[in-house]
């Protein structure tokens, strides 16, 4: 089956896109919606559209990239899938993993336009999926954080299994899911077994905006990975 993968720049959307290319799927587009809102040049997890882009070029993913407003992103999700329709693209990936609101309005929207809704992380016991993503070899930083969730010494953080022992430890007295469900944090992927080429970046201020706190990214390149 010829998909698409609707891809955040964050851990859950690039492990669902893994698992699909493991389970035999024809991943031939990235889709990214990106929004100009706030910081004026940030997606909606605070990293900028041309570091996105560049998660396609580590790929060799091609990304479909749409400029949009919160008030104006369905109208831009249903224009991105008729343009998937006529590409021939049969299925799109999410990487959801309970939220049944989410699910059920991506089902609707897709089914409107003869697309199934791949779901690979769905119902998945949370911890176990993110070890899988650590274990599996993906790298990404905390790029994003909740500023009434938690401080912002957890930005700029790898999502290894030394940050997976704090997150559990700082649960037992916080309510914070520790995938982030609940928007707690996000992530930026800099590498994994589906990347041909490794992003290095050089972090720059952290900044808080609205309730959150977002790590900024300076510089990045690309690397190409040893054969």
């Amino acid at each position: 089956m010829k998909v698409a993968c609707c891809w955040s720049s964050g851990k859950d959307s690039c492990y669902a896109c893994w698992r699909a290319l493991s389970e035999g799927f024809d991943v031939r587009y990235l889709v990214s919606l990106v929004s100009t809102a706030g910081f004026g040049r940030n997606a909606f997890h605070g990293v900028r559209g041309e570091l996105i882009y560049m998660q396609s070029d580590a790929t060799g993913i091609p990304m479909i990239q749409r400029e949009t407003t919160w008030e104006g992103y369905e109208q831009t999700f249903r224009e991105v899938l008729g343009k998937l329709r006529e590409r021939g693209i049969e299925g799109l990936v999410t990487g959801d993993i309970d939220m049944i609101e989410h699910r059920t309005w991506t089902e609707n929207i897709c089914g409107e336009f003869g697309i199934k809704a791949l779901l690979p992380l769905w119902k998945l016991d949370r911890e176990e999926t993110l070890k899988g993503f650590i274990d599996d070899g993906f790298e990404s930083i905390v790029v994003c954080l909740k500023a009434d969730a938690a401080d912002a010494r957890w930005l700029g953080r790898k999502i290894d299994r030394g940050f997976m022992a704090q997150l559990q430890d700082y649960r037992r007295n916080h309510n914070f899911d520790i995938c982030g469900e609940n928007g707690e944090y996000h992530t930026f992927v800099v590498d994994g077994p589906c990347f041909q080429k490794r992003i290095s970046i050089t972090p720059g201020d952290k900044v808080l905006s609205e309730g959150y706190w977002f790590q900024d990214i300076v510089k990045a390149k690309l690397t190409r990975k040893a054969a």
